[in-house]
C-alpha cells in the first residue's frame, strides 16, 4: 500500500516537475521575443538616426555647421534614446524575473504539500507500537519542512539581489554616457 502510494506520488510530482519546466521554458522564450523585438526595433532606428546623420554631414559647408552637431542637446538626445532602450529591456527582465520566481515559489508550495501529504498517509498506517518513532519521525520531519520556508526565502533575495544588479548595470552605464551640463562662469571678466 505504501509503495503504491509513494509511486502514484513520485509519478505526480513529475508530472508537475515537467509542466514546471515547460513554464520555466515558456517564460524564457517569450522573454527572448520580446528582447529580440526591442533590438530589432532599437538597430533599425539607430540605421536611421545614421541615415539621417551621414546626410547631415554629407550637406556641411562651413565649420559652424559642423559645430551645431557637436552641440550637447545632439548628445542628450543619444543619452535619452539609450535610457528608453534600458527602460524597455529593464520591464522585460524585470517581468520574465517576476514570472518565474512565481513559479518557484507555486514550486516550492508544491512540493512541501505533497511531502506533508506523504508523511500523513505513510504514518497513519503505522504498526502498533511504532508510536515513539512515529512522533520522533514527525518532529524531525516538522522540522525538515522548515526548510522550504528558507528556500522560499533564499529565492526570494536571489530574485531581489539580481533585479538589484540590474539596477546598478543600467546606472553605471547611464552614469558613463551622461552629458556633464556647461559649467557656470564664475571669473569675471577683466
Amino acid at each position: 500500500m505504501a509503495q503504491t502510494l509513494l509511486n502514484d506520488q513520485l509519478t505526480a510530482a513529475q508530472a508537475k516537475a515537467v509542466e514546471t519546466a515547460k513554464h520555466l521554458a515558456q517564460v524564457a522564450v517569450q522573454s527572448a521575443q520580446e528582447l529580440a523585438e526591442i533590438n530589432q526595433a532599437a538597430a533599425k532606428d539607430a540605421l536611421v538616426a545614421a541615415q539621417e546623420a551621414s546626410t547631415q554631414l554629407l550637406s556641411i559647408k562651413d565649420p559652424q555647421e559642423l559645430a551645431k552637431l557637436a552641440q550637447p542637446e545632439a548628445t542628450q538626445e543619444v543619452v535619452k534614446y539609450a535610457t528608453s532602450y534600458q527602460a524597455k529591456v529593464s520591464k522585460v527582465v524585470r517581468t520574465s524575473n517576476k514570472q518565474v520566481a512565481e513559479v518557484i515559489d507555486a514550486s516550492i508550495d508544491d512540493a512541501r504539500d505533497d511531502l506533508v501529504k506523504f508523511v500523513k498517509e505513510a504514518t497513519k498506517t503505522a504498526p502498533a507500537g511504532s508510536e515513539s518513532f512515529v512522533s520522533a519521525f514527525k518532529s524531525i520531519f516538522e522540522t525538515s519542512v522548515q526548510q522550504f520556508d528558507q528556500a522560499r526565502a533564499s529565492a526570494a533575495d536571489a530574485f531581489a539581489n539580481f533585479e538589484k544588479s540590474i539596477d546598478a548595470a543600467f546606472a553605471n552605464v547611464q552614469g558613463q554616457y551622461a552629458v556633464a551640463k556647461p559649467a557656470a562662469k564664475t571669473r569675471k571678466a577683466a
